[in-house]
């Protein structure tokens, strides 16, 4: 069956196309208007294995902030319309990902209840010219909430002793841990037999 999803969000403020597939091959069509933030879209495509388009356009004319946020409301929609009723998957993810001297771990459980909880270092205000580091637990929170699921994201180590976090090591890090997350969470667990995985009946 397949697993895919198109959402198309618009408002005042910005136009988002989103289209997913969760049983890709990693292929990414990014297109925000914020550079950095297609990179780090790029690594979920790349390291969850989804193929990903996502085409905003958003008032970057005032900040960046309803460009990010609702791209990440979208996706987090398509990835749950996308999932369908997660019959046979996993459930469970998690990652635990280095970046040079970075250290990041993702826990996810599509449960079907948002809950977020995300743990980083004070950083640098921006990485470029337009990407806030203070979205990046927005990005998770939008996402988890939209999305319907529980997200862990904590830097375990972000420097070398006595020096200063490298801002996009760090966020790079937690986009790459939180997709590994996604990927194994997502799959399809042969021992499963196609049952629903929870004990409750429902996610």
């Amino acid at each position: 069956m397949s697993r895919t999803a198109r959402i198309e969000r618009v408002t005042n403020e910005t136009k988002v196309l989103v289209e997913i597939d969760l049983d890709g091959t990693g292929q990414g069509n990014l297109s925000t208007g914020v550079g950095f933030y297609d990179h780090m879209l790029n690594q979920l495509a790349k390291h969850g294995g989804f193929d990903l388009t996502v085409r905003t356009e958003g008032d970057l004319e005032i900040d960046a902030h309803h460009t990010m946020e609702d791209t990440a409301l979208a996706l987090g929609e398509a990835f749950a319309r996308a999932l369908g009723d997660k019959a046979g998957i996993r459930r469970y993810g998690s990652a635990t990902i280095p970046m040079d001297e970075v250290l990041c771990r993702a826990a996810v459980d599509l449960s079907g209840r948002p809950y977020v909880v995300h743990d980083e270092p004070a950083l640098a205000p921006y990485i470029g010219p337009v990407y806030p580091t203070s979205m990046t637990r927005h990005i998770f929170e939008s996402f988890g909430h939209a999305a319907k699921v529980t997200l862990h994201v904590s830097v375990l180590r972000a420097a070398r002793e006595g020096g200063h976090p490298d801002a996009h090591h760090v966020v790079e890090a937690q986009f790459k841990a939180f997709s590994r997350a996604l990927r194994e969470a997502v799959e399809i667990d042969p021992r499963n037999a196609g049952a629903l995985p929870s004990t409750k009946g429902v996610l």
